[in-house]
């Protein structure tokens, strides 16, 4: 694929929106709307008792509250680990002892190149909880198992969590029977 022409419709804080002309593999010429973001870092934090610790966060674009597990965007040069290391204790209220990666997902490639870096955070001890002034949530802890089946049932409706709380999950599991 040939990108021909990008043009600006739109440069927001987080997020950038272009209107790329591209010329495809099969010679047709078309354009394409993407929607251009840093990328992202999803924590699932793990305490001594198997709990996960989530958030219950307002989400203007869905019109009400989503239970996730705590995320953020990157800062300008910031690595995926520090997001995932900065958002838990923001948003959870934890410092994690230490952090696993679980890979990462593309959040909706057919027109955002958004990336989600997943983490589990465990040896979890208490910090100082500092929402931005756009944050509403509140923080629930619920069995690993139990956030997994609501992941798994649709009681989570967050992409990023049901994903990341899925491969915890497995994760956990591969480390029990080793």
């Amino acid at each position: 694929m040939e990108t021909l022409e990008r043009r600006q419709v739109y440069r927001g804080r987080v997020v950038e929106l272009t209107v790329d002309r591209v010329r495809l593999q099969s010679g047709n010429v078309c354009e394409l709307e993407l929607v251009h973001h840093p990328g992202a870092a999803a924590v699932v934090p793990l305490d001594a008792e198997g709990r996960v610790v989530l958030v219950r966060q307002y989400r203007h674009a869905t019109g009400g509250f989503l239970l996730e597990v705590p995320a953020g965007t990157l800062d300008p040069g910031e690595s995926p680990e520090s997001c995932a290391l900065r958002e838990v204790e923001e948003e959870a209220g934890q410092r994690a002892g230490r952090l696993e990666p679980l890979g990462w997902i593309w959040t909706t490639p057919g027109f955002t190149n958004e990336r989600i870096w997943l983490y589990l955070a465990t040896d979890l001890t208490p910090a100082r909880q500092a929402l931005e002034p756009d944050e509403l949530l509140s923080v629930e802890r619920l069995p690993l198992d139990r956030a997994v089946e609501l992941a798994l049932g649709g009681g989570i409706e967050d992409a990023k969590s049901i994903c990341a709380l899925s491969r915890a999950a497995a994760k956990q599991g591969a480390s029990r029977s080793s």
